[in-house]
């Protein structure tokens, strides 16, 4: 049974997110050999304050 976890940082169309977890489950099913129904897709959204490259958090203003 593959379990898939994701981060995202918050912004996204729930429309945009859910579209993306039945299309990774569908990749992951046809990669893997494995069924449909066994794919798990989990997604995690994280507030832009709360992610960070190095010490640049992603709500910081750009050119900071």
């Amino acid at each position: 049974m593959p379990i898939i976890q994701v981060t995202l940082v918050e912004g996204r169309a729930e429309e945009k997110i859910q579209q993306f977890i039945r299309q990774v489950a569908r990749v992951a099913s046809e990669t893997l050999d494995a069924p449909i129904h066994t794919v798990r897709v989990m997604v995690t959204e994280v507030p832009p304050t709360r992610f960070a490259v190095g010490e640049r958090l992603k709500s910081d203003p750009p050119g900071d």
